[in-house]
């Protein structure tokens, strides 16, 4: 709406032979990046100015989500744990790579369908693979 504002403001009257100099076509491109640059800015400075300063023994306290820490912050983890995120990956990876696949199979401007069709077959056929390799290791397992 600004930026409408200052265009009408700086168009020319009907009948006037001058468009205007060069920068007035930059002037909402400047306000734009004036107030994207402001935006942002302004938050982190008034709360910095805003907020308390008081920082007590339980603020400094670590906090893991409600529950007091019982243990130091450095004890290992299983490498089920890893796996299992690993294979988060992999299949959040499969769900990215399926959904455009998809969508543009379902529509009709789709020329080589038979292709898309063999190379997706090779792809859930060698992601079911893994998945049976790692159910078979055990490493969906979590006792």
């Amino acid at each position: 709406m600004l930026s409408t504002f200052l265009l009408q403001a700086n168009a020319p009257a009907a009948g006037a032979a001058g468009v205007g100099g060069p920068l007035t076509a930059y002037w909402p491109v400047m306000v734009f990046l004036l107030v994207a640059a402001v935006f942002p800015v302004l938050p982190v400075v008034l709360g910095r100015f805003v907020r308390p300063n008081l920082y007590g023994k339980a603020k400094m306290r670590p906090y893991e989500c409600g529950i007091d820490p019982v243990t130091e912050a450095h004890d290992r983890f299983t490498v089920r744990y890893y796996i299992v995120a690993m294979l988060f990956l992999v299949f959040d990876v499969e769900t990215i790579f399926l959904l455009p696949w998809a969508i543009i199979f379902m529509g009709d401007n789709f020329s080589f369908t038979k292709f898309a069709l063999i190379e997706m077959f090779v792809f859930i056929g060698i992601l079911v693979v893994g998945y049976y390799y790692a159910w078979r290791k055990g490493a969906l397992e979590w006792a």
